[in-house]
């Protein structure tokens, strides 16, 4: 008799996380990749990242608007007159970005709403820029309620500068994934735009000794899984 309440009760205990685990919904995110790459190709290489989720998160991985010339890559805006990028100077050149800032907000009303934005490099950096704007009152940007921000930083661009303010600091969640030998976006550009402009009693940081990555293993691993865990559960409330 024993055995089989036992029995009895351990597969109560199954079904009801059974129930429980078809009854809450995943997240949906929408992915902006990094500058000379495309949606998919950010699609494939976020795939051990995603499988932290499990079946947490969907994703929507949208294109970059504008082609790198010579080439099948995107990017999302350019900082040189020849349709170039280089995320460290100083440019008055921002070609595309208007078209990009306008791709986003028409992807976020047609797809949306979305729960979070998971972004990448210069796609972080774009990150940055619509998070500034959604904690400004932007209309057009108001269709999501957290980013994870990776290799981010603000913005060289001299017209940009006006979008960042000190005073309209972010006070929605997100993650910032620092690379400590990333040398593409050295680890001082994305420390100074996470303490400049991120309320910090919602800002997570997790940092790992890599470089240019989307990490998957490490103490890094167990801080982002935590946030996405944490917003997972506040969706299903």
């Amino acid at each position: 008799m024993f055995l089989l309440h036992h029995y009895l009760l351990h597969n109560y205990y199954d079904f009801v996380r059974y129930i429980f685990y078809r009854m809450t919904r995943p997240l949906k995110i929408l992915c902006l990749h990094g500058y000379r790459q495309s949606g998919e190709q950010f699609r494939t290489k976020t795939g051990g990242f995603r499988k932290l989720f499990k079946k947490k998160c969907e994703y929507v991985f949208i294109n970059a608007p504008h082609f790198i010339p010579e080439t099948e890559d995107r990017g999302w805006w350019f900082s040189q007159s020849e349709k170039t990028y280089d995320a460290t100077e100083i440019s008055s050149f921002d070609v595309g970005f208007e078209e990009t800032l306008n791709s986003v907000a028409s992807e976020l009303k047609s797809q949306g709403p979305f729960d979070g934005i998971l972004s990448f490099s210069q796609g972080a950096c774009l990150a940055s820029v619509i998070c500034m704007l959604k904690a400004k009152g932007d209309e057009r940007f108001q269709g999501f309620g957290f980013a994870i921000i990776a290799a981010g930083y603000r913005s060289r661009t001299e017209q940009h500068q006006s979008y960042y303010s000190k005073e309209s600091k972010i006070e929605f969640p997100t993650l910032h994934i620092i690379g400590d030998s990333d040398q593409v976006i050295k680890r001082e550009m994305s420390d100074d735009l996470v303490g400049d402009y991120f309320d910090e009693k919602v800002t997570v940081i997790a940092r790992h000794p890599d470089g240019h990555i989307l990490p998957t293993k490490g103490e890094c691993k167990a801080t982002i899984v935590d946030f996405i865990n944490k917003r997972h559960a506040e969706a299903n409330a």
